[in-house]
């Protein structure tokens, strides 16, 4: 049994690389057109910075660079808090605000999955900084996976800057919130999907985040996948003010 687990594992890992980099390599075509746009409006706008890359854990927890457009200040790493961004920060451009809120600055990271970086579906790259706060057991299984530009945690946290905002609105440190609140449950996130992942398992996720672009309504994701672990109330806008 437990060797047919393992071909059916990797057999599952094999198909889903392969498909990763078809469409990849379509997906990169078609948005050609608004990458192009995107680049230009960069160029011209803010610092004329277009592309930032960051240090993120890959696959078997080492490191690798992601791609993104660039939406903050060329030295936001050295003002105010370099891991966390919340909704109002100073650091974020005018373009670089709209740019975050449609998700559209993730968009180069189709460049991670055509060099094997990253997956379409999998759990968020997190910065170092960030992976350390996961319990050991999570660490120890979140990137057995590649990471992917969408997933569980991705679409249950898709405004995770609204609700670090609302914290720090009440006078609160918002890196305790996600410390005691986000990474607890993000992290039982990747658990579920690391022990349910499957190509089927994948593409409810991918037509899950095209349907949230279009009605972002997190709940669906729950109907979904009933099994998933229950979402805590600390992690609404109205459970923050109980807090």
């Amino acid at each position: 049994v437990l060797m047919t687990n393992v071909i059916s594992k990797n057999t599952y890992l094999f198909l889903k690389r392969s498909l990763d980099l078809f469409l990849g390599l379509i997906g990169i075509i078609l948005i050609s057109p608004v990458f192009i746009i995107i680049i230009v409006i960069l160029k011209f706008t803010g610092e004329g910075e277009i592309f930032y890359l960051q240090e993120r854990m890959g696959l078997h927890n080492k490191p690798f660079y992601i791609y993104k457009f660039a939406t903050m200040l060329k030295d936001s790493a050295n003002i105010g808090n370099k891991s966390l961004t919340v909704r109002d920060d100073p650091r974020i451009t005018s373009v670089g605000r709209i740019l975050r809120r449609t998700k559209i600055n993730e968009l180069p990271q189709i460049i991670n999955v055509i060099k094997g970086d990253m997956a379409l579906v999998g759990p968020r790259p997190l910065l170092v900084a960030s992976f350390k706060k996961y319990s050991l057991e999570v660490q120890n299984i979140i990137y057995k996976n590649r990471p992917g530009i969408t997933g569980l945690g991705s679409l249950v946290f898709r405004d995770e800057e609204r609700l670090a905002t609302a914290y720090k609105d009440l006078g609160k440190d918002p890196m305790e919130y996600y410390k005691t609140h986000i990474y607890p449950y993000k992290g039982a996130l990747e658990d579920w999907y690391f022990h349910n992942c499957s190509l089927i398992v994948d593409f409810k996720i991918l037509f899950l985040t095209f349907w949230s672009i279009i009605k972002s309504d997190s709940d669906i994701v729950f109907r979904t996948f009933k099994d998933l672990p229950k979402k805590p109330e600390s992690l609404t806008l109205e459970g923050i003010q109980k807090l």
